[in-house]
């Protein structure tokens, strides 16, 4: 395992429905012994469509658990949202990182590898492979 403990994941979406859906498939399929902390972060503070600045903050520190936090992201202005975030150096816990995947192939591979004790280079690096996946 790495230092501190596994690698945290956050997922962001415009809607928390599906932010919270997403993250409860890939704790699903990474089994029921995986302890890797995820955390949804979607939509508005007022339960609407968009991104929040503290929705992803708060589930950031939720899921630090000093070996990085891969966040995975849905759409344009939540990459964006994280990007502001990671600009400001101290909104986010250290080593956390935007990773670039498809939200919901990524999100499991990123689970399933956390589950599997890697550091947060391989996390990413399997979610990022996620887009390689041929569905024919």
């Amino acid at each position: 395992m790495s230092d501190g403990g596994p690698v945290g994941i956050v997922l962001v979406s415009h809607s928390a429905q599906v932010a919270a859906a997403v993250a409860d498939l890939a704790r699903g399929l990474a089994g029921a012994g995986a302890k890797v902390p995820v955390a949804p972060a979607g939509g508005t503070g007022d339960g609407g469509l968009g991104t929040s600045a503290e929705l992803i903050r708060a589930a950031a520190v939720s899921v630090d658990r000093g070996a990085g936090v891969a966040v995975l992201t849905d759409l344009g202005s939540a990459v964006l949202t994280v990007k502001a975030l990671l600009a400001e150096g101290d909104e986010l816990p250290e080593g956390t990182r935007l990773v670039d995947a498809p939200f919901v192939e990524g999100a499991v591979a990123a689970v399933v590898t956390a589950a599997a004790g890697a550091g947060l280079d391989a996390v990413a690096a399997a979610a990022a492979e996620a887009y390689d996946y041929r569905k024919v």
